[in-house]
């Protein structure tokens, strides 16, 4: 039957794949030293918890504004969602600590120029306009889908109204579906109609010989991100697994996308696989895939998933990472990384080639 099952999922697979190019055309990346510009005066950040770019190419970033004590005495932190142009000046900002998560975490942009947010520290998800009015909220903030309704509690994986740390959303442009990566306290994908009603879910806490056998719909431990491509299929990161778990929207298990470390074991306590992007053509040729385990991001060959380049590197320094824990593109194909940690900042990429 497991046979059947990986043949059929294989088949399924390939029907949705795009071609694979050729390892010479795959797109290599530099970073612009000019993006973003400064911010306005006596602002300062604290961990970006997400990046997203809206079909105009203006870049979101969105602030846990987690200073520290020292950074208070000579600075004032900026607004928890900023909004930059294509230039990197700031255009818009809004949000503050009585409204928006306190552990804000991945953002997405929809094609009404919406913009979601996570919380993984206060179990809900939120929308809201271009002039920052809040126009949905999925769960209640402080409860969580937890055996005793706190936030340290072991999740239930189960509730239609309320989640436990989500870490990232994506919507379908068809008809405006909610899905979330439900992430930190549970292990499964969730999925909400526009109005923010539970439609349907799917993925369980996996065993550690499950994790190593790839078994699909389990998730090692934080389900980190979620993405829907062009031929509507949902990309979920895995990250203690270090893969991507491909699905149809209903749930059915497509394929896994491997993302190695080093050692080769699993679980990976610190995990590989974080924040999945894919390039702008229409194809979608390319995944880029942000390593937080190994602080570099990864091109891949989307129809076989190979690795075909990566950039960056453990460090302060321009162009390298710490603590890199989301992307997104442009449609140039630009990448943008946002730091949290101790990096702190946004990063812009961009195409060689």
């Amino acid at each position: 039957m497991r046979s059947v099952l990986v043949a059929a999922a294989l088949f399924v697979a390939a029907a949705f794949l795009p071609s694979a190019p050729h390892a010479q055309d795959a797109p290599k990346f530099v970073v612009d030293p000019t993006w973003p510009k400064d911010l306005p005066k006596d602002w300062i950040t604290g961990q970006l918890g997400g990046v997203c770019v809206d079909a105009q190419d203006n870049v979101y970033v969105v602030n846990r504004r987690n200073l520290t004590d020292e950074e208070k005495q000579t600075s004032i932190s900026a607004p928890s969602i900023i909004k930059f142009d294509v230039a990197g000046n700031v255009v818009a900002s809004w949000g503050d600590e009585t409204t928006v998560p306190s552990s804000i975490h991945g953002c997405m942009v929809d094609g009404d120029n919406n913009i979601y947010v996570g919380g993984n520290s206060d179990g809900i998800v939120q929308k809201y306009d271009q002039n920052g009015k809040l126009l949905l909220q999925i769960g209640t903030r402080g409860k969580f889908d937890s055996v005793d309704g706190r936030r340290t509690g072991i999740g239930r994986n189960n509730a239609k109204d309320q989640l436990h740390m989500p870490s990232g959303i994506a919507v379908d442009p068809v008809n405006g579906d909610i899905y979330v990566s439900d992430g930190y306290g549970n292990r499964r994908v969730v999925v909400f109609d526009k109005a923010g009603a539970f439609l349907r879910q799917w993925g369980r806490q996996a065993t550690d010989e499950e994790t190593r056998q790839g078994v699909p719909g389990v998730f090692a431990e934080v389900v980190h991100c979620i993405a829907l491509s062009n031929a509507g299929l949902v990309y979920v990161c895995d990250r203690q697994g270090n893969r991507l778990q491909v699905f149809q929207k209903d749930g059915t298990f497509v394929r896994n996308i491997m993302i190695p470390n080093k050692t080769g074991r699993l679980p990976d306590k610190r995990g590989t696989a974080w924040w999945v992007g894919f390039s702008p053509d229409r194809e979608q040729k390319y995944l880029y895939m942000m390593s937080g385990g190994t602080e570099e991001v990864h091109v891949l060959d989307h129809a076989s998933g190979k690795i075909l380049s990566s950039f960056g590197r453990p460090g302060h320094q321009l162009g390298n990472f710490t603590h890199g824990h989301t992307l997104a593109v442009d449609s140039m194909g630009n990448i943008y990384v946002a730091e949290t940690d101790w990096g702190r900042r946004v990063q812009k990429f961009k195409p060689m080639n």
